[in-house]
């Protein structure tokens, strides 16, 4: 019989390797993967849906989910794969998370950014931390000086002081 810490590391090795099949540029989505175009868009309520179904919570300042206000937390227009990497992170780790940041207003811009619903930002906690010191890979310091990890599948982990910013390219092996 597996033991729990056995299993988990099997299952977060499995969702790795499944999910380097998909990461962008690589495996079976080919070359084009790199464009941001084809992606699933979520409204608020069924992300919630999503995120309640798995046990992740959400916070924000503002206490609100207007994605026009930058002091609320909104998962309006979040790409589908980005809630599943949510999912993915929270089966992987077994570690409570707590969403602090999603699509809403005042994020830095970009193409696979926060607001084209790449990102989310997670509360820090010691066992979120540890997991991706000791599950990804460290691939040096951002521009802005932030630490990033990768993981496996391909998705970017930056250490932002009081959150995780995390880059969804994939679901990370849903």
């Amino acid at each position: 019989m597996l033991h729990r810490p056995k299993l988990r590391s099997a299952l977060t090795a499995l969702a790795l390797v499944l999910g380097a099949a998909f990461a962008p540029g690589i495996g079976v989505l080919g070359s084009g993967a790199t464009e941001a175009h084809a992606v699933t868009k979520l409204t608020h309520a069924q992300a919630t849906s999503m995120f309640r179904s798995s046990g992740i919570t959400w916070s924000s300042s503002g206490g609100c989910s207007d994605r026009n206000n930058p002091t609320c937390t909104s998962f309006e227009q979040l790409n589908l794969a980005t809630a599943q990497g949510a999912q993915t992170l929270k089966s992987a780790t077994g570690c409570a998370l707590n969403i602090t940041g999603g699509t809403e207003t005042g994020h830095a811009s970009g193409t696979y950014s926060h607001w084209n619903g790449y990102k989310l930002d997670y509360g820090k906690s010691t066992c979120l931390t540890n997991y991706i010191h000791n599950a990804f890979s460290y691939v040096g310091l951002r521009g802005d000086g932030a630490p990033q990890y990768k993981s496996g599948s391909g998705n970017i982990y930056a250490d932002e002081g009081n959150h995780w910013d995390v880059l969804y390219y994939n679901c990370g092996g849903c």
